[in-house]
């Protein structure tokens, strides 16, 4: 069976969020009908979907958390290899990202994380070598 993953952020502006996502590597740009989001693909199996605060909270029925003081999620994604989670978080920090200090290396784990323009936080790991 395969799962496909969604996540989904609120953000303050569509286009300039889907612009930093797709200096990344995310592929396409699907508004949905009313213009309130839209969704870019990493891969066939994770999606992201990008909302209009205003419509994420009416969506969930809760305030959009302030990412400025507190975390909903840490969103993690695993790449191919150490060069290959550096190149993502460089190509973010370009984009207008906020890095998260130097990578970690965790005996077989190897990560870095990045802020995106509307402070989500991401976080890039390779295990091996």
């Amino acid at each position: 069976m395969t799962i496909t993953t969604y996540i989904n952020l609120p953000v303050r502006d569509l286009s300039t969020a889907a612009e930093f996502f797709r200096s990344i590597g995310f592929d396409g740009e699907q508004p949905t009908p009313d213009g309130a989001a839209m969704m870019l693909s990493l891969n066939p199996t994770t999606q992201l979907m990008l909302h209009v605060a205003s419509s994420f909270a009416e969506y969930t029925g809760v305030a959009v958390t302030d990412t400025s003081t507190s975390r909903e999620v840490i969103v993690g994604l695993a790449a191919e290899s150490r060069d290959r989670v550096d190149e993502l978080v460089d190509r973010a920090v370009a984009a207008g990202g906020e890095a998260l200090g130097d990578g970690q290396d965790s005996g077989g784990l190897y990560m870095r994380g990045f802020r995106d323009l509307d402070g989500h936080q991401w976080s890039l790991l390779h295990l091996g070598d």
